[in-house]
């Protein structure tokens, strides 16, 4: 299995990263119809995740990765262009259920899918705003999470990561502290090496992840287990060192950075943390 990309994933990730470029600052719906447009929702595994990664590196209010990896593997359409689903048996804190054209149920029975109207989905606060989270109510439901899903979640945690770096570096190259630049210090490009470390970890095991989904590999449950988990504590030691670098300031209001450090920890704790699936790992 080859873990190198190859030229027209490399040409996809450039055009990816120069569209978003051009339209994240428009409003969410012409966003969202640009998405639809190019096909983003149609692509394979690991382009998704190459997708993903820099939707995740601007932290996209869309709906995009509760349609791309949620609802699109079990019904295999995308009815108006969004949807998303329930797995973990309880209905909560899911994602952009409050906004979903159908959602795709996992009941005893088999998945059932209804009109997001006809559930009553209730939109919760969260750590990061941008993200629409809320809770179902129907009825029994089973427990299990789609690999995909997984996978999903891990991109988008290896993009906001990336940005905080990104930031940060530029941060520190910019501050001056004792008449030197901040990163001209040992301790602070120890820290900056430690976050390009855990970011290239991840991002290893979500295109590992994404490949064996591509390739039907029974090995997928495995390995997205492996990349959430790893993109979770990626997320912990990056947040970290990203808000300690940037002097807690990294945490207003004023500041990006607060968007994409929220994007990263949310990701963590939707569908299980870090824990949560070395644990799974360990049983399976």
């Amino acid at each position: 299995m080859e873990f190198e990309l190859d030229e027209e994933q490399v040409l996809l990730r450039g055009i990816v990263r120069e569209t978003i470029a051009k339209v994240c600052t428009r409003p969410e719906a012409q966003q969202w119809e640009t998405y639809l447009k190019l096909g983003w929702l149609e692509a394979p595994p690991l382009e998704l995740a190459l997708i993903l990664e820099e939707l995740g590196y601007v932290a996209d209010p869309t709906p995009f990765l509760a349609s791309a990896t949620w609802f699109g593997p079990l019904a295999g359409r995308l009815p108006k262009g969004s949807g998303t689903a329930v797995f973990d048996g309880t209905g909560r804190y899911v994602l952009d259920a409050d906004r979903a054209d159908e959602i795709a149920l996992l009941t005893p029975e088999g998945v059932t899918v209804v009109q997001g109207a006809d559930l009553a989905a209730e939109r919760v606060q969260v750590l990061d705003p941008r993200l629409h989270i809320a809770h179902v109510e129907a009825g029994e439901l089973a427990a299990g999470v789609p690999a995909l899903a997984l996978t999903g979640l891990a991109a988008t945690a290896v993009g906001a990561c990336r940005r905080i770096l990104d930031l940060v570096l530029e941060h520190v190259k910019q501050r001056v502290q004792f008449g030197r630049p901040l990163g001209s210090f040992q301790a602070v490009k120890h820290k900056a090496a430690d976050m390009h470390l855990v970011i290239e970890r991840a991002r290893t095991l979500t295109h590992f992840a994404a490949l064996t989904l591509a390739e039907d590999d029974p090995r997928s449950t495995r390995a997205a287990h492996m990349a959430k988990a790893a993109a979770g504590e990626c997320q912990r030691l990056v947040v970290r060192h990203g808000l300690q670098l940037f002097g807690a300031m990294g945490f207003t209001w004023e500041n990006e950075l607060q968007y994409h450090l929220k994007r990263a920890q949310s990701c963590d704790l939707l569908l299980g943390t870090a824990s949560d699936h070395r644990k799974a790992l360990l049983v399976s």
